[in-house]
């Protein structure tokens, strides 16, 4: 039924050469065009035999929510950072941050997209240049001065702007005419930074809609350069209050632009209850039309970032050990409206999931079939994701001895306050891809062949299939006989053949320099003949010799070698590589069914241990000390025939 292993030293070489991950479907046919191919067509015999071999064989690691100086909640407050230092920190060079403290990452990363937000584009820069535009206007006049009398005056404004953006809906910028060449500099510059196979740079913005403090933010992410994406604009929730608005902005780009663009939402968790219902946006149930728009323009979503861990919830999922993870669970994004238990089904991934099988069910059309990645949320120009190199979200949230206990949502009921302390150091989208250029990178994401890491750079390959064996684990032709005889990450099994039951392949890969891993899990969620949806854990993969039991999970915990009064952690435990073959013991080929991979690392100590050992104070009793960072695979789906 299932085979666990971890690798020994000889076998983790052996699978460190072999590994090379997968993807899913594209969404059209040039975007997949080649990634299965595996043989090429010669008359002639080649003695070598990977002539005219196609398929992703790279992971590479970036961010895809990102912004910097231009963004008005970032450089109104503090941030002074641009686009320019964004993409030098990002390719590996030291920088100075925000507040004067030198920065690098650990290891470059491979891509990075510049995200700013729709809304008041050019007002950050427009203060701080002093924009006569600006100082013409009455309001714009008295908004200026205040962020430049201090920082009592500073706030002021700031909570004003956000008090007529947010709540009453109004641009506070209309008319003034701000933006100027601001989006024209973005995208021409991000096109300076993109390096054909060394660094790829994308172009995108923020649609920052928060009805009545509600998230239902969406990144747009472009898959084009300068020549196409300079011949739009980036669309505020001022001009399009709705989800649907955007999307038909994002199909008129491609039939008129003939580009290339997708929207991802992020932070369910604090949309209470809006962000995966069953209705449209303008509560009238959800069709057939408007799901099938849905998941077309939204292939992918967000499942982890600084504002919270959104993969499950404790309350959805009562079995599952991991489930409390980086939780933001007490309000909406403005701090206005306090959690209720009914909302959470709506706001997290899996219950998201388990929601798309029922609408599927009823309609015909699942709008929740996405993808997976994670992604920073930065607004301090620095892509900082490690426990031990966490930057903050904010200039105010930096590294200092006194940044804990701040102010991140400054509710009026202290009940729904979130501190810095509760900020998460994630998360990275991982894609599998040919090369690391701009097509590849666009097109892993637009397959579905990503997935997310909570900060490290975990490697994770699956494939799904109906006759997998055992030994197909250590297979020198791994890869090639995962797409020739299954399906990636992010792909679809369709009508099981008679007595067959999905059997996965799994390799999983430590970070090279971070924690050992754990365990590996596959989720699976499905829903019954009477239209009732469930989900289950399995361990398939465990470390350190643990056994796994009849009902699928691991009897014993990996332990912790955490030292939190020094922040230390070795890996003594765990394993640097696990692999599994695993087969679904309760398939029923009438059931519609997803299963992912959820890989855990070994506790090591948390962003918030790191800042109580270096500046000696006290350890935040908001958050625990520790913490056991992971990766989420986008879902293999399962459909009957």
């Amino acid at each position: 039924m299932k085979y666990t292993k971890f690798l020994d030293r000889t076998s983790l070489v052996t699978f460190c050469l072999s590994t090379a991950l997968m993807s899913s479907l594209a969404l059209d046919a040039t975007a997949f065009e080649g990634v299965v191919s595996t043989e090429t067509v010669e008359t002639e015999p080649n003695y070598s035999p990977f002539v005219g071999r196609s398929y992703p064989d790279q992971v590479l690691f970036g961010d895809l929510h990102f912004h910097t100086e231009i963004s008005f909640d970032a450089g109104l407050i503090g941030t002074s950072l641009n686009i320019h230092d964004a993409f030098r920190v990002a390719r590996g060079e030291r920088i100075t941050s925000n507040t004067g403290q030198p920065v690098q990452l650990i290891r470059p990363l491979d891509f990075l997209a510049i995200t700013e937000h729709a809304e008041m584009l050019g007002l950050a820069t427009a203060i701080r240049t002093s924009h006569p535009n600006l100082l013409a206007d009455d309001w714009g006049r008295r908004i200026h001065d205040g962020f430049t009398e201090g920082q009592e005056s500073r706030m002021a404004a700031f909570a004003e702007i956000i008090e007529m953006a947010t709540v009453q809906g109004i641009d506070p910028t209309g008319g003034l005419g701000l933006d100027g060449d601001i989006w024209l500099d973005i995208v021409e510059t991000v096109d300076l930074y993109n390096d054909p196979g060394a660094f790829t740079a994308l172009s995108g913005f923020e649609w920052t809609f928060t009805p009545k403090g509600d998230n239902l933010h969406r990144v747009i992410i472009f898959g084009d350069g300068a020549d196409k994406t300079s011949q739009t604009r980036p669309l505020s929730f001022f001009e399009a209050p709705d989800p649907e608005m955007l999307w038909d902005y994002l199909a008129d780009y491609e039939a008129t632009i003939g580009g290339n663009a997708i929207a991802v939402p992020h932070n369910g968790n604090m949309s209470n209850g809006l962000m995966f219902n069953k209705n449209k946006f303008d509560g009238s149930p959800m069709d057939a039309e408007y799901a099938a728009k849905r998941i077309r323009w939204e292939p992918m979503h967000e499942v982890t970032q600084i504002k919270g861990d959104e993969e499950t919830h404790p309350m959805l999922s009562p079995d599952d050990e991991f489930a409390g993870f980086e939780r933001w669970d007490v309000s909406n994004l403005g701090g206005t409206s306090a959690k209720t238990p009914e909302m959470l089904k709506y706001e997290y991934t899996r219950s998201a999931m388990k929601v798309g099988l029922e609408i599927e069910r009823d309609i015909g059309v699942n709008p929740y079939k996405f993808g997976l990645y994670g992604t920073t949320d930065a607004h301090t120009a620095l892509p900082t994701t490690r426990e031990d190199n966490y930057f903050g979200k904010y200039q105010h949230t930096e590294p200092s001895a006194n940044r804990h206990n701040r102010d991140v949502i400054p509710a009026e009921n202290p009940a729904l306050r979130i501190l810095t302390a509760q900020e998460s150091a994630s998360g990275l989208t991982a894609v599998w891809a040919r090369e690391n250029t701009r097509k590849e990178v666009y097109g892993a994401i637009t397959r579905k062949e990503a997935y997310a890491t909570t900060g490290s750079r975990i490697r994770v390959r699956v494939f799904g299939g109906w006759e997998f064996e055992e030994a197909d684990l250590r297979a020198p032709d791994f890869v090639s006989n995962g797409y020739q005889n299954g399906v990636p990450m992010g792909s679809d099994l369709i009508d099981a053949p008679e007595g067959t039951t999905p059997r996965f392949l799994i390799h999983a890969l430590r970070d090279p320099d971070g924690a050992n891993l754990d365990r590996v899990q596959i989720i699976k969620g499905w829903i019954d003949d009477t239209g009732e949806t469930f989900e289950r854990i399995y361990d398939v993969a465990i470390s350190d010799g643990r056994e796994i039991g009849e009902d699928g999970r691991a009897r014993q915990i990996v332990g912790s070698t955490v030292d939190i009064e020094n922040a230390t952690f070795t890996n003594s435990i765990g394993a640097a590589g696990l692999e599994a073959y695993w087969q679904d013991p309760e398939f029923d080929p009438t059931q519609n069914a997803f299963y992912y991979v959820r890989v855990i690392e070994i506790p090591k100590p948390r962003w918030t241990t790191y800042d109580a050992a270096f500046y000696d104070i006290a350890l935040p009793d908001s958050v625990p000390p520790q913490i056991q960072d992971r990766a989420y695979t986008s879902p293999i789906w399962y459909t009957p025939g």
